[in-house]
């Protein structure tokens, strides 16, 4: 069955195309729960030769591995040994991209139990997440360490090619200090350093997020221009920069909690500062765009949302700042630039 829906094909056929969309990414957080793609890291190997290392019943996998060599994943060779394709090799475990570890949280059973309660959170308006576990994702998080690692290499993986976009894009050159807010262990800001020579930066987040940064910015070559604070942005953030970025942080939060971030930076920026927002900028009308499914992920996960020009522009302006222009980048997000009203 086609797996992409054909625009020539009758409606109702469409729709069942979409439909079958999960079976595909079912069989993809399968292949990387099995370690499918280690497995076949060096030689083409048939399902027989498989079975005895991977622990499984070599019919099956037989089949999984003719299907995944019909989508692109896997290529059969003589004998009905499979190799990997250039997909497949992404799949492998520490992989540019970090694609296993992004199928693996996207497939879970802890994740998808959001999805289960779609429904609900169209009906009321919350999260599904936490009707399923009764906690936010950030505690759950928290409270799950493998779980929470694997959804740090996803989130590495997911934006890798953001920060070097946003770096291009935008001319931080005129700043003198950046203060990263909810930086995580740095790439942002190690990106906009590493092309603009200028600035020094600030990286703030959590004791416990912040404690691998050193090496990251050490690889790169910016950590005698960083100063890494700890701290919380829903109590305060540092003073004194003049430029502060929020990059995939607004859209994780509810409004209330969005105001209350942008009032600890409206306290803290210099008069002439320059706040930037690194988000997906959702376009108007029918527009295809990522970020428009990614909002139902923020509904049903995170109780944030993504967000129009317009609405930036409204939000920003409760929290006492003026839009004043969206850059795109080369890759999915903007960047949205406001001043102190």
């Amino acid at each position: 069955m086609q797996q992409t829906a054909s625009h020539t094909a009758p409606p109702h056929v469409q729709l069942l195309q979409m439909a079958t969309g999960e079976w595909v990414a079912r069989a993809l957080h399968a292949a990387a729960e099995l370690g499918l793609a280690d497995q076949l890291a060096n030689v083409p190997q048939s399902a027989a030769e498989l079975a005895g290392p991977m622990h499984v019943h070599a019919p099956s996998l037989h089949r999984f591995m003719r299907t995944l060599a019909s989508l692109g994943v896997l290529t059969e060779r003589p004998g009905q040994r499979y190799a990997l394709t250039t997909l497949g090799e992404a799949l492998r475990t520490g992989a540019p991209g970090s694609a296993r570890a992004t199928l693996l949280t996207f497939g879970s059973r802890w994740l998808q139990r959001s999805w289960d309660n779609l429904t609900y959170s169209i009906q009321t308006g919350k999260t599904g997440f936490e009707k399923a576990h009764t906690t936010p994702l950030f505690e759950y998080l928290a409270q799950h360490p493998r779980e929470a690692a694997l959804f740090s290499e996803m989130m590495v993986g997911l934006h890798s090619q953001e920060p070097a976009a946003v770096a291009a894009a935008y001319d931080f050159s005129t700043f003198n200090t950046i203060v990263d807010v909810g930086g995580a262990t740095g790439n942002m800001l190690a990106a906009i350093l590493s092309r603009h020579a200028g600035p020094s930066g600030v990286l703030f987040d959590l004791p416990h997020v912040v404690a691998d940064a050193p090496s990251l910015l050490e690889e790169n070559g910016v950590r005698d221009r960083v100063k890494i604070e700890a701290g919380d942005f829903f109590k305060t953030v540092p003073s004194g920069g003049d430029a502060y970025i929020l990059s995939r942080i607004i859209h994780d939060w509810d409004e209330d909690k969005c105001l209350t971030i942008l009032s600890h930076i409206h306290k803290a920026i210099k008069s002439n500062g320059r706040l930037l927002i690194v988000e997906m900028v959702l376009p108007e009308g029918d527009t295809p765009h990522p970020g428009k499914m990614f909002d139902m992920v923020m509904l049903l996960v995170t109780g944030g949302r993504e967000r129009m020009e317009a609405e930036y522009g409204s939000l920003l302006s409760k929290g006492g700042f003026k839009l004043t222009r969206v850059v795109p980048t080369s890759s999915a997000v903007s960047v949205v630039e406001a001043v102190l009203a």
